[in-house]
């Protein structure tokens, strides 16, 4: 049908009265009269009565969870409870059929890991449903955020020579014949005679190339997949998500945690203006699924409630020295409650320390600035001390760091050093190096992990719930 309507716009608008056109998915079907249709465009269903009398009983047997249909009728007040307007159809059109014995999504509560099964059908769920249209706005709201302070949006590559992170966690790109891959005199592979001619890998991170466009046009940013090889199976990771990673010249460590603090906020509040909705909705199925935890598990305010005192507080800034100070006095670390025991300056933090931080000492989101240069990547500035870099993680209640960023090293012969002392092959990354000899200047950036913030925004205590189709260890369908 041409010209048809959305649920949402029929549910908001001020339409009563008029004939209206209307596509969708068949949620139920009740008493040969009722059906519940959803289009995505909200969470909420409408419904449409139709007179039984009007159709084959062949035909009503094809209204099942799942048919996708078009109905056209005048959209009247409702005199059932739920819903204030429903369209009284005088002609239903069925589009495709939905088998009843065989679709998967019957009328009742899945787990979540059943529809990780399903995953090209669990859009079709209020759960889903919910958390693809969060995800939709907070994407548009990272675009509007930089749009409106003129940064130039860059499209940095997928395919790249170099490690950004110095990790080695790599996907390797390559057209060789791997069961037969031409090998050199050396007797190894002779990547000259690959797509390239040099080894290449799918990015962990566009930041380098980002830098590149910073020296240029002072402000830019990206947005785009990135790739870990990292062999973990956590509600935490993923072997593919998105970054949204802003670079800036002329700015320092302070300027970078005020963007990345603004930046949070202003998306945050995006959402709970624009997807009310299925912000309730979450919140509800999150206290619904908390109740089977013990208290101590559960969260310590409702969702939407955690998301106005993130917007309503100023995140804590420490250094990192401040935060192994207080990890040191702390109960869980005496009583040696942490898996990871925290026992000099210098351990890496893990999730459990940067949560306690969060959830336990401060009870709001934390920066941490100044970590040890051992623990830290290459092109972080070095601090006077020349014990510490200028780098920064942002760490939020549930998830841990969501964040992580620094002050570039700007300055040629120390960033030289560094590369050299860490393994970084200064041969292949002369163009990087080029931004320190051509009119180098202070500049910083971080990283935002895009499925983290979803999982924050959303409540999903699993990431792999918060991307259409999940990458990880052992799973690439879809």
């Amino acid at each position: 049908m041409t010209n048809t309507n959305s649920i949402k716009e029929l549910l908001t608008g001020n339409k009563k009265g008029e004939t209206v056109n209307i596509n969708g998915w068949v949620r139920t079907f009740r008493n040969n009269q009722f059906i519940a249709l959803n289009d995505g465009s909200t969470i909420n269903n409408l419904q449409i009565v139709i007179d039984f009398n009007d159709y084959e009983d062949s035909f009503l047997k094809r209204i099942n969870p799942g048919t996708a249909i078009g109905v056209e009728g005048e959209l009247v007040e409702s005199l059932g409870k739920g819903q204030t307007v429903e369209i009284k159809a005088n002609k239903v059109e069925i589009y495709g059929d939905s088998d009843p014995e065989k679709y998967p999504l019957q009328p009742k509560r899945h787990s979540l890991e059943f529809l990780r099964e399903i995953a090209h059908l669990r859009f079709r769920t209020n759960t889903f449903g919910a958390v693809f249209r969060v995800r939709n706005s907070l994407s548009f709201a990272i675009h509007k955020f930089f749009n409106e302070r003129d940064f130039v949006y860059m499209h940095t590559p997928i395919i790249t020579g170099s490690d950004a992170e110095g990790a080695g966690e790599m996907f390797k790109v390559t057209t060789l014949d791997l069961e037969n891959p031409p090998k050199n005199e050396e007797g190894h592979i002779d990547y000259k005679q690959d797509f390239f001619e040099k080894p290449t890998n799918l990015t962990v991170s566009g930041q380098l190339e980002a830098e590149l466009g910073a020296m240029a046009f002072s402000k830019v940013y990206t947005f785009g997949p990135t790739f870990r090889a990292e062999n973990s199976n956590t509600s935490r990771h993923l072997a593919e998500f998105w970054m949204i990673e802003p670079e800036i010249a002329f700015a320092d460590i302070n300027d970078d945690m005020d963007l990345a603090e603004e930046l949070l906020k202003y998306v945050i509040n995006y959402v709970l203006e624009n997807n009310i909705e299925d912000l309730r909705f979450l919140e509800q199925r999150l206290i619904q699924e908390e109740k089977q935890k013990p208290q101590n598990e559960r969260s310590d305010m409702p969702l939407i409630e955690k998301l106005k005192f993130v917007l309503e507080n100023d995140f804590e800034r420490l250094t990192y020295t401040e935060a192994i100070e207080i990890l040191l006095r702390s109960k869980p670390n005496k009583k040696k409650k942490f898996k990871y025991v925290i026992e000099k300056w210098g351990a890496d933090l893990q999730s459990e320390h940067e949560r306690y931080l969060v959830e336990k000492h401060f009870k709001k989101p934390v920066i941490l600035t100044d970590y040890p240069k051992d623990i830290k990547a290459f092109y972080m500035k070095v601090n006077d001390d020349n014990n510490t870099v200028r780098a920064m993680d942002i760490l939020f209640p549930g998830i841990g760091e969501i964040v992580g960023g620094s002050q570039r090293e700007e300055r040629y012969d120390v960033l030289l050093e560094r590369m050299n002392k860490m393994g970084v092959p200064a041969d292949e990354m002369q163009w990087y190096l080029d931004t320190r000899r051509f009119g180098s200047a202070e500049h910083a950036g971080f990283g935002l992990g895009f499925e983290r913030l979803v999982q924050f925004v959303t409540g999903m205590g699993n990431i792999r719930d918060v991307i259409a189709f999940p990458r990880y260890p052992g799973n690439a369908r879809f």
